[in-house]
C-alpha cells in the first residue's frame, strides 16, 4: 500500500493526468447519458453533445500519453546508477538523457580535430546523446617527448587523453587521474594515463582496440579513435618557400619571416587511417569539424589519406565551427572567409556545407589580453564567406571561462541538436522516439542556458565596472562586435601605442645618458694623461 501511495505525492507529477483522464470519463459518461435520455434530439443538442464527448475523449487520450510518458520517465530515475542520487533528483525527461542503458539510440555524432576545441564540443553534446565519435590525430608534431614517453616507448596520447577526460561525466576527477605524474621513487615522472593506455594496449596489442576497452572500462560517453596509427608529422611551408617540420616553430618562424603560411601537409603523406575511422565518418549523422587550431588540428585530420573523400560522400550534416579569435603565427588577420578558402584549398569543397560562427558580444577588456599576443576577434565577412558555397549560421556562442575567451559547449551543442532534428523533421520522423528525445531535452537545455547567460552578463559587467563609458553602454549592437565597442577599442589600443611610445623613449635617453657618460669618461682619461705628460715634461 506504501508503494501505491507513492504515486500520489508532488514530486511525481501523476496526479494532474490522473484528473484529466477522471474529467475526461466524466465527460464522454455525460454525453451518453444526455443521449439516452433527451426525448426530442434538435441539432444544437447534438452539437452540444457531439462537442462534449469529442472534448471528454481528446482529454482521456491526452492523459494517457502524459501519464505513461511520466511513468517512463520515473522507471528511468528508480533504475539510476546512483541511488541516493535519484531520490533527491527532480525527475525530469532529462534524467532519460544521462541513462546509458536508455539512450544508446541517440544520434550519431562525429567531431575531428584536435586541442581544447574539440573537447568543448563533445561536453556539451554529450548532453543529448551516448554516441559520439571523437577523431583526433596521434602527430608527433616534432616535440622532444616526454619523460614518461621515453621510458614506456610508446606513441603520443595527450589528444586521446584529453577526449577522454572531455567525454567522462565526472571531468575535473578524470583530468586528475589522466594527467596525474606520479612522485614515487619507482614511477618518478611516470603519467597515470600513458601507463594505463600502455597496459590496454598489451591486452589487446591494438591501439584502436585498446582504446575502445579503455572508454568501457573508464565508462564514459562515446569513443576516441586515432586517425592515424602512422607516426606523422605536421609540416607547413611558408610563402617564401621556407618549411618547417615542427608543429612548435611554426608561429616561430612565421613571426621572424615577418611571413604567412602558404599550405600545411603530413609527413609521410601516404598515411592511411586507422581502423574503424572511415566506418564512423559513414554511419555519422552529423559531422563537426572544429574548432581548434586551423592549420595545426584542423586540417592535418583531413589529410590523412580517404579521410576528406569519405567525409564528402557522407550523406551526415557537415558543420565547421569556426574560431572566436585569430591565432599569432597561423591565422593573423584571418577574417572568416579566409578559415573557410584554407580549408577547401587543401581538400576542396564538400567537405561541410555549414558554418558556425559567433556573433556574440564580447566585453573589450578580454580582448585586450589577446591583441597584446597579437589575436584580434575574427572578422565575420558574411557576404564573401557565403559566397563559397558555404551556409553561415551566426550565433552567441562565445564566454568567459578563467578569464580567457571560449567556446560556449552548450551553445555549439543545442545548435548541433536543432539541424539534426530539423532534418529528422524534414524526413517525416517527427513522431519517432530519437526526434523526441532530442526535442525534450533541447527545451530543458536552453533553458537551463538562458538562466546561465545572464548570471555570465552579470559577471562580466561587474569585471568591467568602472570601465564601461556611458556611450558603449548607451549604443545597441547591429551586426558586430567592432560596431558596438569600436571607441573602446580604439583607445584601448591607443593607450598601449602611447605607452609602447614611452617606452622607446624611455629606452632611447637611457642610451643617451649612457653615451655621454662614457663621452664623459674618455675626456677625463684623455685629459689626466695630457696632464700627467704635461707634468713628466716639466720635471725634466
Amino acid at each position: 500500500m506504501k508503494s501505491f501511495f507513492e504515486w500520489f505525492k508532488a514530486s511525481t507529477k501523476v496526479k494532474r493526468w490522473m484528473i484529466l483522464i477522471l474529467i475526461g470519463v466524466v465527460l464522454t459518461c455525460y454525453a451518453f447519458t444526455k443521449v439516452l435520455v433527451t426525448e426530442e434530439v434538435t441539432f444544437g443538442e447534438v452539437a452540444k453533445i457531439v462537442g462534449i464527448f469529442v472534448l471528454g475523449f481528446v482529454a482521456i487520450v491526452l492523459g494517457v500519453v502524459f501519464i505513461q510518458k511520466r511513468t517512463l520517465e520515473l522507471i528511468i530515475e528508480a533504475n539510476g546508477a546512483d541511488a541516493e542520487k535519484s531520490k533527491k533528483a527532480k525527475v525530469n525527461i532529462k534524467s532519460l538523457i544521462f541513462n546509458k542503458k536508455v539512450y544508446e539510440d541517440g544520434p550519431k555524432i562525429l567531431v575531428i580535430g584536435g586541442g581544447k576545441g574539440l573537447n568543448t564540443v563533445i561536453e556539451g553534446l554529450k548532453k543529448y546523446t551516448n554516441n559520439i565519435t571523437s577523431i583526433v590525430t596521434m602527430a608527433d608534431y616534432g616535440l622532444s617527448p616526454t619523460e614518461s614517453r621515453k621510458e614506456l616507448d610508446i606513441l603520443p596520447f595527450s589528444d586521446i587523453k584529453d577526449s577522454i577526460i572531455a567525454m567522462s561525466d565526472h571531468q575535473e576527477l578524470m583530468g586528475k587521474l589522466m594527467n596525474l605524474t606520479f612522485k614515487n621513487n619507482r614511477l618518478k615522472n611516470l603519467n597515470f594515463g600513458d601507463i594505463y593506455l600502455t597496459a590496454m594496449n598489451e591486452i589487446y596489442d591494438n591501439v584502436p582496440e585498446a582504446i575502445r576497452k579503455s572508454t568501457e572500462v573508464l565508462n564514459i560517453t562515446g569513443r576516441v579513435i586515432p586517425v592515424t596509427l602512422d607516426e606523422i608529422k605536421i609540416c607547413a611551408e611558408l610563402n617564401d618557400g621556407t618549411t618547417v617540420e615542427q608543429k612548435s616553430k611554426i608561429p616561430e618562424v612565421v613571426a621572424e619571416k615577418v611571413e604567412t603560411i602558404n599550405r600545411i601537409f603530413i609527413s609521410p603523406s601516404n598515411a592511411v587511417p586507422a581502423p574503424g575511422v572511415l566506418e564512423a565518418i559513414s554511419e555519422a549523422e552529423a559531422i563537426i569539424i572544429g574548432p581548434g587550431s586551423l592549420y595545426t588540428n584542423v586540417i592535418p585530420n583531413l589529410l590523412v589519406k580517404g579521410v576528406a573523400k569519405a567525409i564528402k560522400e557522407s550523406k551526415a550534416i557537415k558543420l565547421y565551427v569556426s574560431n572566436i579569435m585569430t591565432e599569432p603565427g597561423q591565422t593573423d588577420n584571418y577574417t572568416l572567409s579566409d578559415h573557410i578558402q584554407t580549408i577547401q584549398d587543401h581538400v576542396g569543397t564538400g567537405v561541410f556545407d555549414i558554418c558556425l560562427a559567433d556573433s556574440g558580444e564580447i566585453v573589450p577588456e578580454f580582448v585586450r589580453k589577446y591583441n597584446k599576443e597579437g589575436a584580434e576577434v575574427v572578422d565575420l565577412n558574411k557576404a564573401k564567406a557565403s559566397s563559397l558555397g558555404v551556409k553561415i549560421i551566426e550565433k552567441n556562442m562565445s564566454c568567459i571561462r578563467d578569464g580567457e575567451i571560449r567556446h560556449n559547449p552548450d551553445a555549439i551543442a543545442s545548435t548541433i541538436i536543432e539541424l539534426i532534428c530539423n532534418e529528422l523533421r524534414f524526413q517525416d520522423k517527427q513522431n519517432e522516439t530519437e526526434y523526441l528525445l532530442l526535442r525534450s531535452v533541447l527545451k530543458e537545455q536552453n533553458k537551463v542556458q538562458a538562466k546561465r547567460d545572464k548570471i555570465n552578463k552579470k559577471e562580466e559587467k561587474k569585471l568591467a565596472k568602472g570601465k564601461t563609458p556611458k556611450s558603449a553602454k548607451k549604443s545597441k549592437r547591429q551586426s558586430k562586435f567592432k560596431e558596438k565597442y569600436k571607441e573602446r577599442v580604439e583607445s584601448i589600443q591607443t593607450s598601449d601605442k602611447r605607452a609602447e611610445e614611452n617606452k622607446k623613449i624611455a629606452e632611447q635617453i637611457e642610451k643617451m645618458e649612457g653615451k655621454l657618460k662614457t663621452n664623459k669618461k674618455s675626456t677625463s682619461k684623455a685629459y689626466n694623461s695630457k696632464s700627467s705628460k704635461g707634468k713628466s715634461k716639466k720635471k725634466k
